[in-house]
């Protein structure tokens, strides 16, 4: 490789600058060969207390010796990249020794995965070599720079992680395969909901429910119910690791999910709406699938919105605004839950997934009682209830709602699952018997088809990340990114699962911008193009290696730009 030294050259250069100012840390930047390994040093921070050096580790894949079939296919890179990334964070503590002096001093650290199994930007699995990228606080005292000590981290425990990590003969080949099939039955599982005629997949024997409230981890398997189909909606699958599977389809159309509270019933739609990702073995959650274009639907209040058609549920207000094109920068819960309906329809959802605890309850429905005392003429909410079966039927849109209080659903449900201490039963009839003896003598408010929603183009004048004249994107958690000026809140758009997305949203709407010269579906559809084919590293802004990315879906890009509230837009043709 041209211009790459040895690491006597990394070991002498290091004595050199012992005791310097910091930034004499720079002249170190380069490729170095290490024992078995490159040694790419990317980006050297400034300061100690600056975000963290940008390093990566190379293996030849010959040495590290994987068999070629553990990444022969898309699935199973992903699979074994995430597999590689858990086994070198875990080896970190183990070797490295953690604080070395001021700031970020001997830091040493990958960007941690969750219980997903996402596309990351972390390690690199390609035919010619295994990389993992990491960051480093090089170590100081003060701003002085400490040499020896940075030797030890760089050409001592660096490498010795990877010889922990990296090469095949240090691993359980069986637990390898198990993360790979994991994967891949998932990705498999979901491949067929079509064929199933549903939306969704739990399997038999699935651990649902998470440790805390804060924690996604599994809840102990002695206190957690396993998951057992109603035998009505019991099919049986075909996995190419798992081998015959059984579990409840979630049929297509209007599916409710009743029963008392604390039964079960936000536990499975939360795992429905998580069920567009793949999960680690042992998260208990791994043969649970949802359509990949499922989003999770709900009220939030204070939202900015930017030109949307929310006319189907929100008609002629009486200050005349137009809601064909409802622009406000803070909506209500029912105009903000119709938002982000029509948003998510924009973007080509076809599952919604809503709770009642968290929609507000005037879109929802409005019974007898409040229709016979507020005229439909002074009443601007079609409420959902109303176009639930439309959006099925003339948009091929299912609905999956999880209900404690809104019986008025029985008569538009097609399946209802009724959650019983943690199990399942298939209420469908039942709900269906009690519909047709206590008629809710509801009056229809709409009879119309669901019209098509219009596709908006942004301007790309009103999407600005600058701040001080500099392009400026950060993230705080999963929740929050700084794009120029502005904070988006991204609290309420809840499939966004780890802050290696959120990071890479930011980046995306930059990168998006030269594309923005139709509507936000077409550009974004232009922006996947070019994840499938070159992956995440071409949205960084770093001239070195981007190793804090995961993969978002469109879906959760569009929706940040949408609380972007300097967007504008313009109706598409």
């Amino acid at each position: 490789m041209n211009g790459m030294a040895d690491a006597e050259k990394l070991h002498s250069e290091l004595g050199r600058i012992d005791g310097k100012g910091y930034k004499a840390y720079k002249d170190i930047a380069g490729a170095y060969r290490v024992d078995e390994f490159i040694l790419f040093i990317d980006h050297v921070q400034g300061d100690p207390f600056a975000a963290p050096s940008r390093l990566r580790l190379r293996i030849p894949a010959e040495d590290a010796d994987f068999p070629a079939e553990l990444s022969s296919t898309r699935p199973r890179r992903v699979a074994l990249e995430d597999y590689l990334l858990r086994a070198f964070d875990a080896a970190l503590p183990r070797v490295t020794q953690g604080n070395r002096g001021s700031g970020k001093s001997g830091l040493v650290a990958v960007d941690t995965p969750g219980q997903e199994i996402l596309e990351r930007t972390a390690v690199v699995v390609a035919p010619e070599y295994i990389e993992v990228r990491l960051v480093t606080g090089l170590p100081a005292r003060g701003r002085k720079v400490l040499g020896f000590q940075a030797r030890e981290m760089l050409l001592e425990e660096i490498p010795e992680v990877g010889r922990r990590a990296l090469y095949f003969r240090r691993h359980d080949p069986e637990d390898i395969a198990t993360h790979v099939r994991a994967k891949e039955d998932s990705v498999h599982l979901r491949a067929q909901l079509e064929d199933l005629g549903a939306v969704a997949f739990v399997a038999d024997g699935s651990l649902l429910p998470r440790a805390s409230g804060v924690s996604d981890r599994p809840l102990d398997s002695s206190r957690a119910v396993p998951f057992r189909s109603p035998d009505s909606l019991r099919r049986r699958v075909e996995l190419p690791g798992a081998g015959a599977v059984s579990g409840m389809i979630v049929p297509r159309g209007v599916t409710l999910i009743v029963g008392g509270g604390y039964h079960g019933k936000s536990t499975l739609l939360r795992a429905l709406d998580r069920g567009v990702y793949d999960h680690v073995p042992g998260d208990g959650r791994e043969l649970v699938v949802a359509d990949p274009r499922a989003v999770k639907i709900r009220a939030e209040d204070g939202r900015a919105v930017a030109g949307v058609d929310i006319s189907p549920f929100i008609g002629a207000l009486p200050d005349g605004t137009d809601t064909a094109r409802f622009t406000t920068p803070a909506a209500s819960g029912s105009t903000s839950q119709a938002t982000n309906i029509s948003e998510a329809l924009e973007m080509g959802a076809s599952t919604l997934l809503v709770d009642e605890d968290t929609s507000a309850t005037n879109f929802m429905v409005r019974d007898r009682r409040m229709q016979l005392l507020v005229r439909r003429d002074r009443e601007p909410i079609t409420p959902f209830i109303d176009r639930i079966r439309q959006l099925h039927r003339d948009r091929g849109v299912s609905s999956v709602l999880v209900l404690g209080g809104s019986g008025d659903y029985f008569d538009v449900a097609d399946t209802v699952i009724m959650m019983d201490t943690y199990r399942p039963a298939d209420a469908t009839e039942a709900a269906a018997r009690v519909a047709a003896g206590h008629p809710t003598g509801r009056v229809l408010e709409s009879g119309t088809a669901f019209p098509e929603i219009a596709g908006r183009c942004p301007d790309p004048g009103s999407i600005d990340p600058r701040r001080r004249g500099r392009i400026r994107v950060r993230t705080r958690g999963v929740s929050t990114i700084q794009f120029g000026t502005e904070d988006i809140d991204l609290s309420a758009v809840e499939q966004l699962v780890d802050p290696s997305q959120t990071r890479a949203v930011g980046d995306i709407l930059v990168y998006a911008r030269k594309y923005l010269k139709g509507t936000l579906a077409e550009a974004l559809q232009r922006v996947e193009s070019d994840l499938e084919e070159k992956g995440l590293d071409p949205i960084s802004p770093f001239d070195g290696h981007p190793g804090d990315y995961a993969r978002p879906r469109m879906l959760e890009v569009a929706a940040a730009l949408n609380r972007l509230r300097s967007l504008r837009v313009s109706r598409g043709g």
